[in-house]
């Protein structure tokens, strides 16, 4: 009964010991988990968009992929100005996808994909430069190695849990994704809208037009989302308001742009 005690005791400390000297810092000041190398997540990014690639055919429509392009490159041109915690690519790839999905991706590696469905609600460049630029801060925030570094360590610490508690790990894992994962996920969220929408304006795109977007979104959802404790982003009256705070903020970033000549002209 000792011996089995001691074990217990030594795999939790073990695991305690493991997460804090991995712990970093977001640019916006946030405590970070990671668990994996920048060159392993890499891999997997490009794994991962490789995979895609294969599976979800590119539009034919050369305005389409070319609109989307232009969008990208001057974001992405953007972001050696602004402090990031991981390695910058030397380059991105883009990909426009023929899909009625509205969504939109960016990936370690410098990966980047948007589902023509998304061009619906996105009505105009600000809007998609608001998109493109949220999905490529989650890239450079480093929250791609935080949400596998967060998987791992969310096994890890139910196995513990169990073990020291008795209750099984079905329960505690239930646990661990609501009241941890999925709160995780809602901070990148959060924390890739504000520095999309710094990003987007250093670009030269209007940030307001990110508030038009996510009503666009709240309106062609019908109001059909899960309860936002249950979900992994958060409402788009929560992301609103959090937009309309960090203007103050990113408009003089977007007059600065204008006054350097940034005026994208993408369609």
């Amino acid at each position: 009964m000792q011996d089995r005690l001691s074990t217990r005791v030594l795999l939790a400390g073990l695991i305690a010991a493991l997460v804090v000297a991995a712990c970093g810092t977001s640019p916006l000041g946030r405590r970070q988990l990671k668990l994996v190398s920048d060159e392993q997540v890499t891999q997997m990014g490009v794994a991962t968009y490789r995979e895609l690639q294969k599976k979800e055919p590119a539009t034919r429509d050369s305005r389409q992929s070319g609109y989307v392009q232009c969008v990208a490159n001057l974001i992405t041109r953007e972001v050696p100005g602004m402090n990031w915690n991981v390695p910058i690519p030397s380059s991105w790839e883009v990909t426009t996808f023929q899909s009625d999905d509205v969504n939109a991706f960016a990936l370690p590696g410098g990966k980047i994909g948007v589902y023509t469905g998304l061009l619906k609600i996105a009505e105009n460049q600000d809007q998609l430069a608001a998109v493109v630029g949220h999905e490529v801060a989650h890239v450079l925030a480093g929250h791609s190695n935080e949400r596998v570094s967060s998987s791992m360590a969310g096994e890890l610490g139910t196995m513990a849990a169990s073990a020291v508690t008795g209750i099984s790990p079905e329960v505690l894992g239930l646990a661990t994704q609501t009241l941890l994962l999925l709160p995780y996920s809602r901070a990148h969220e959060t924390e890739a809208d504000l520095l999309g929408l710094d990003l987007m304006a250093k670009a030269g795109f209007d940030p307001r037009q990110s508030i038009n977007l996510w009503q666009n979104m709240g309106r062609a959802s019908g109001g059909q989302k899960p309860p936002e404790m249950l979900s992994t982003h958060p409402s788009d009256q929560t992301r609103i308001g959090n937009l309309s705070g960090r203007l103050s903020v990113a408009l003089p970033l977007y007059e600065q742009a204008k006054a350097q000549g940034k005026r994208p002209r993408c369609g």
